[in-house]
């Protein structure tokens, strides 16, 4: 077994995996960027090594910082958790290949076979696993996906190669709409991924979301840890995960958990891994409600592999009794799987709710700022996944998750019920939360029967409930004004890189910060008492890829901007992914002045009317502030 593990992430899913790590009496050793100095997963860690700036790219990206870490701190493994580098083939491999450090995951070779969706698409094929119709070889002309189009039928899925949850995606319903779908499609690969290549599939309308959780080790054996249902999506991210699923028979999951192995044993992959599959109803759910007959079984398709732990493995966690993230670093130090597939069973019913700091009733819209209020329920069959505490500050650097909210009973029907009373004693003051969203989603019959789709939330759920329900059960964010300071203050100390905390008193106003340093240079105190947590740099919905979440990027359609005299001003931070006019340029109400990327949601900014581009105040890569002019039109 090793001695210290490194975990390459942040926020709750590092916490996740050094708790882990203490159940096999193994050191944890955590990185962090500027912006999360004073985070949970830093406080959890044995020991913490300072990586770069806030920027992703320059902190939780840099594989050659996060490396160097390990080294510093001889740690003898790396734990990648989801997102950031998660599912990098790249990273995994230079883990590899780095002297003494142990990679906890799949290998290297296995990633690229499985992470880039084509060279997927032709393994599952091989393994007679059923895949969406669509090319096995990247696309890079529009032409090549209007051909698809023609043939299969629109609408069609352009998607990053290495992307998933809705990372990189583009639906396109129409001839018309293909090159710009393209472009934005390869763009995000090429941002988030480094890999701009993508394909095309036909696109399901309305299927049900099923993955299968699987765990290999390095001396053939493969089992699979039953499935979850991932169908309740906002942008094809993840907000509420279920295990067992509601919607299939035991035939269909025998088939489908039998299928994943296959698919898994074919890669000849290792460590844990999702396998998620597409589940088509053929009209079966419509028959049920009409009070019809038997009905076949829906049909199912492979989607794609995660390389890496989802956001929502607690959920087969609580069903199986199995610790996955434990068993990542049991099979990684080469231990054998001591349980047979006759041996994984489930019990009882369990669903995990994200809890983001996002308004549902502005279209989840990221809402970062001071948690002034924390306090989550605790009682039998309730589990909380979090990296956070009362004061912490949810920024705007990384996503928006708070926390997980996981929920256990006997079945399904009690589950529920447990749910409503651990949402209604789960308070968070300070930022707007899903939590009035998912209480609305207790009270829904349509999630209630399970028969929701991939589309309900973004196409049939009445926008005028979520927002009643916000009203009705959230909170009002504050204004953020800082808490007095106490007579102690806690000072972090950075000596070479590595963070160090001493308890100071009565220490001046304004230098109740963080200090850093290295050997030989004077120290200077910093005038930050912020702290920035929440999830990791991703999901699964997954959320999860690099800079973000199991769960990454997504499309929003808000408009991220306010105007204010013809400056038209960013209302968030973020980052400017493109500008898409110039000055001098004609504009058209709700045409498209720029892309603004925040917490991981791609937000068009749109004109408020017809004018003329006066000026453009940022380009592409530029990170802006709340406030900040985008664009100035007259």
């Amino acid at each position: 077994m090793f001695d210290k593990v490194l975990v390459a992430n942040r926020g709750e899913i590092a916490v996740r995996v050094m708790r882990a790590c203490e159940e096999l009496d193994v050191g944890t050793v955590a990185v962090y960027s500027e912006a999360d100095k004073h985070g949970g997963h830093v406080r959890y860690a044995d020991e913490a090594y300072n990586v770069g700036p806030a920027r992703a790219a320059d902190s939780y990206l840099d594989q050659k910082a996060i490396v160097e870490a390990a080294r510093k701190a001889d740690a003898d493994a790396i734990h990648p958790g989801y997102g950031f580098l998660a599912e990098n083939a790249a990273f995994a491999a230079r883990v590899e290949a780095a002297d003494g450090i142990t990679w906890v995951g799949p290998t290297s070779d296995a990633m690229e076979r499985l992470g880039e969706k084509t060279r997927a698409r032709r393994v599952m094929q091989e393994a007679d696993v059923p895949i969406v119709p669509g090319t096995t070889d990247p696309v890079d002309d529009p032409e090549e996906v209007v051909a698809f189009g023609e043939e299969n039928g629109f609408p069609v899925a352009i998607k990053a190669e290495g992307g998933g949850g809705g990372r990189g995606m583009k639906i396109v319903r129409g001839e018309g709409e293909v090159e710009d779908a393209l472009a934005s499609a390869r763009r995000e690969g090429e941002a988030y991924f480094d890999n701009d290549s993508v394909y095309v599939e036909k696109y399901l309308e309305a299927p049900k979301h099923i993955e299968v959780q699987v765990l290999a080790d390095e001396h053939g054996n493969v089992r699979h840890l039953g499935e979850r249902d991932c169908s309740l999506q906002r942008r094809h991210q993840k907000v509420i995960e279920e295990a067992p699923s509601p919607a299939l028979s035991p035939e269909l999951r025998e088939q489908i958990g039998e299928a994943a192995r296959r698919g898994v044993r074919e890669a000849d992959y290792t460590n844990a891994g999702t396998v998620e599959f597409l589940v088509e109803d053929s009209g079966a759910t419509e028959t049920r409600r009409e009070g019809g007959g038997e009905t076949a079984d829906p049909e199912f398709y492979f989607m794609e592999v995660n390389t890496r732990i989802q956001v929502e493995h607690t959920a087969t966690e609580e069903v199986t009794g199995i610790d996955i993230v434990r068993w990542q670093i049991r099979v990684a130090a080469g231990e054998e799987l001591c349980f047979a597939q006759d041996d994984v069973g489930i019990d009882g019913h369990a669903v995990e709710y994200r809890i983001n700091a996002e308004n549902p009733a502005n279209d989840f819209a990221p809402t970062p700022g001071s948690v002034e209020t924390y306090d989550p329920p605790g009682s039998v069959g309730v589990r909380m996944d979090h990296a956070i505490r009362e004061g912490d500050e949810i920024g705007g650097d990384y996503d928006s998750m708070i926390a997980k909210l996981i929920v256990h009973a006997e079945d399904r029907d009690r589950c529920l019920r447990r749910s409503e009373r651990a949402l209604e004693h789960f308070t968070v003051e300070g930022v707007h939360t899903t939590i009035p969203f998912h209480r609305l989603m207790l009270t829904d019959d349509r999630f209630l029967s399970g028969e929701h789709t991939t589309k309900y939330l973004d196409e049939e759920l009445d926008d005028a409930a979520i927002e009643e329900a916000v009203e009705r059960w959230g909170t009002e964010p504050s204004a953020g004004a800082q808490r007095e300071g106490a007579a102690m203050h806690e000072l972090t100390v950075e000596v070479d890189g590595k963070r160090y905390e001493v308890a100071v008193e009565d220490l001046p106003r304004g230098l109740a910060g963080g200090v850093t340093g290295s050997p030989g240079a004077s120290e200077t105190a910093t005038a930050s008492d912020s702290v920035s947590t929440g999830g990791s740099g991703g999901d699964d919905g997954d959320s999860d890829g690099p800079a973000d979440g199991d769960e990454g990027m997504v499309s929003g359609s808000g408009e991220a901007a306010v105007v204010s005299d013809g400056a038209i001003q960013a209302d968030m931070q973020g980052t400017v992914l493109s500008v898409e006019v110039s000055e001098g340029e004609a504009v058209a109400e709700g045409d498209v002045l720029c892309v603004l990327e925040a917490m991981k949601m791609e937000n068009d900014v749109l004109a408020p009317a017809g004018g003329t581009v006066a000026s453009v105040r940022v380009t592409a890569g530029e990170t802006v502030d709340m406030g900040d002019t985008l664009v100035m039109l007259q």
